[in-house]
């Protein structure tokens, strides 16, 4: 029996990456999945990947940044299954400028997108939680840019770093309805690999406030980036018995980085670059390899 067997994920976002792989991680560990998206080709491609391997899986449409959305979206799921007892969030769009460039428009969406979404999306899944007397486990993904600053992003910083803090607070008020609410958070995902054409990523093309992939790669201690198999894997246990008493906690995906001096690149001391990485990588969607997928770095 699986480790989620007879439970009902709600998964906000459904690309072929972090949400799409972590759909399928709860489907293979017997949960039944609903899979939200705003753009419905989205929901769809996810759901009927699902579907052709066996799995019950339903998509639902519509935006989880607008209240009446993330409400019926939620109710679309109980309505459908008659629970939910695991909601995986990762809505927001992230937004690149300098502090003296920042425009209101995209720092408002920023904020809106992770930090309203966030807050919507558990809302209403933990009134559903408590109406049902569910035990459930609410995951948000968060980042490594909700812990530290990284120049010329510091929308994206402010909004993770509110939703890491929302969620601590959301798990000490929902725990009385023993309702778990943890995050995940990655450091640079290996996708951007393929889904990005080399020149975004190195060299810097934003000047020197922009980090590039070899940055990030020099300050990773385990020599690679992470992949979405990691962040499912870990929503698996978070949203699993294996966590029961685990709430209000942050899982970091940063290969070590975050334990070594600030000073030191240990990425750099090892010879690794984001060249080799790509070199030797196997590109995925959905968990599953894509052989069809060619990176060009």
């Amino acid at each position: 029996m699986g480790r989620l067997q007879d439970r009902v994920a709600l998964v906000f976002g459904a690309s072929p990456h972090i949400a799409g792989t972590t759909a399928h991680w709860f489907a293979k560990e017997g949960a039944r999945v609903a899979v939200a998206d705003c753009k419905a080709e989205a929901a769809e491609a996810c759901v009927a990947f699902l579907r052709g391997k066996g799995f019950d899986a339903r998509p639902l449409v519509g935006d989880p940044t607008d209240e009446a959305d993330a409400e019926r979206l939620v109710a679309e799921a109980v309505a459908h299954y008659g629970r939910i007892d695991i909601m995986f969030n990762q809505v927001g769009n992230q937004y690149r400028h300098t502090v003296l460039d920042m425009n209101l428009h995209d720092w408002n969406r920023s904020l809106h997108g992770y930090l309203t979404g966030g807050m919507l999306t558990t809302k209403y899944t933990a009134r559903a939680m408590t109406t049902l007397g569910v035990a459930g486990s609410i995951i948000h993904i968060v980042s490594d840019a909700g812990h530290q600053g990284e120049a010329g992003n510091s929308a994206y910083n402010a909004a993770k770093a509110g939703l890491l803090n929302f969620c601590r607070g959301a798990a000490m008020e929902l725990a009385r309805s023993r309702i778990r609410v943890n995050t995940i958070s990655p450091t640079f995902m290996d996708h951007l690999l393929w889904q990005y054409p080399a020149k975004m990523l190195n060299p810097r093309i934003h000047g020197p406030n922009t980090m590039s992939a070899d940055d990030f790669l020099k300050g990773i201690p385990l020599g690679r980036f992470c992949n979405a198999r990691d962040i499912a894997n870990a929503a698996v246990f978070l949203a699993s018995d294996e966590s029961s008493f685990m709430t209000g906690q942050d899982l970091m995906l940063d290969g070590g980085a975050r334990a070594g001096y600030f000073c030191w690149a240990p990425g750099e001391y090892a010879g690794a670059s984001t060249e080799a990485v790509a070199a030797g990588l196997e590109p995925h969607q959905y968990g599953d390899p894509a052989p069809h997928i060619t990176i060009n770095y």
